[in-house]
């Protein structure tokens, strides 16, 4: 097995549809940005209410993108 080196960034993924989506969210605009994510670690869940109701989800992670060998 071969070793690999990775950057580790944190950010936050939101969405209106769920955590899952949120956490989506987030590892799409991951990989955009820093090319081929390995992994991601959620760091923290939570949301905005409104009138009594869940109107948003957002989640905060730690995502780890290969470096290049």
């Amino acid at each position: 097995m071969s070793s690999h080196t990775y950057r580790v960034v944190e950010m936050v993924g939101t969405s209106p549809d769920g955590v899952d989506a949120a956490i989506a969210n987030a590892v799409a605009a991951a990989t955009a940005q820093l090319g081929e994510v390995g992994w991601y670690e959620v760091v923290q869940i939570r949301g905005h209410v409104e009138n009594g109701t869940v109107a948003h989800h957002q989640v905060t992670l730690k995502i780890g993108a290969r470096l290049p060998e």
